[in-house]
């Protein structure tokens, strides 16, 4: 169903029982999947597509121009998965050098006011409430949580199943699993146990992570030797994947907010 007075431009590409309201507006190059909603006054541009059911509520405004200076008006792109969510006033924009692309993942939940900027890259059903932005090239692992006017620095590696506490500012990679406190700056307060739980991980995987953290943390080791040790602990798969964040990190890692020579208190 569309609304008589919502604006459809030739060439647009709509999917099966797609619904969009009163003056909503879909550019020519803009592609969306079966089922999508589009709520008054939401605004899907060019170049971008929506995979099936997704929502874009009043005001949101996707596939917009990178706000970036060196953009030289040439394609880019935008490209949601499925079943996503963006509320009020969310804004996810193009990627700025020629040819590349904003990812946003499969039931990714953006709240009122959320910001995915230019060459983004968020992972499936990860969450981000109202108020928080990611910069430029910001990459996130899937199934992270963000907190409310939370932020990331443009190129930040966030790591799947973190959580960003909120008003956190993040200005250097935060490794999988773990928890950023709120407010603060580049901090690690933990590891995302609760998360951990709900997602289904066994007491013995949760006891993996958390030894490779408290290797990371808690060990007293530099992060170039903490990360040939986690190499070295074939024994725990989760040891590898902390390895291969730090060999990949560009800007270092978040630093802890704990005693790194006290007692380990988490409960994993």
């Amino acid at each position: 169903m569309i609304h008589p007075t919502a604006i459809v431009e030739p060439g647009a590409q709509l999917g099966t029982d797609v619904q969009i309201g009163p003056y909503a507006y879909v550019a020519a190059t803009a592609r969306l999947g079966d089922g999508c909603v589009l709520a008054p006054h939401a605004v899907v541009l060019g170049h971008t597509t929506l995979g099936a059911r997704c929502k874009v509520h009043s005001g949101a405004v996707i596939g917009d121009l990178p706000q970036d200076l060196s953009f030289k008006d040439e394609p880019t792109y935008v490209v949601a998965g499925d079943d996503c969510t963006f509320r009020e006033g969310v804004t996810v924009h193009r990627g700025t050098k020629p040819g590349t692309t904003t990812r946003i993942g499969n039931r990714v939940f953006m709240m009122a006011n959320s910001h995915a900027a230019h060459n983004c890259e968020v992972g499936d059903q990860t969450i981000l409430a109202n108020g928080v932005l990611l910069a430029g090239y910001v990459v996130v692992g899937e199934r992270c949580f963000f907190g409310g006017n939370s932020g990331v620095h443009q190129f930040c590696h966030v790591g799947r199943f973190a959580m960003v506490g909120a008003a956190h500012i993040v200005t250097k990679d935060l490794p999988p699993f773990c928890i950023a406190p709120t407010s603060g700056n580049a901090l690690v307060a933990g590891l995302n146990v609760v998360g951990l739980r709900r997602a289904g991980f066994t007491a013995e995987q949760r006891a993996q992570i958390k030894q490779a953290f408290n290797l990371l943390y808690r060990s007293g080791l530099n992060v170039s030797q903490a990360r040939e040790r986690l190499r070295a602990e074939a024994a725990n798969p989760f040891a590898g994947e902390f390895a291969e964040f730090l060999a990949q990190a560009k800007r270092g890692i978040c630093r802890p907010s704990f005693d790194v020579s006290g007692a380990d208190e988490s409960d994993a």
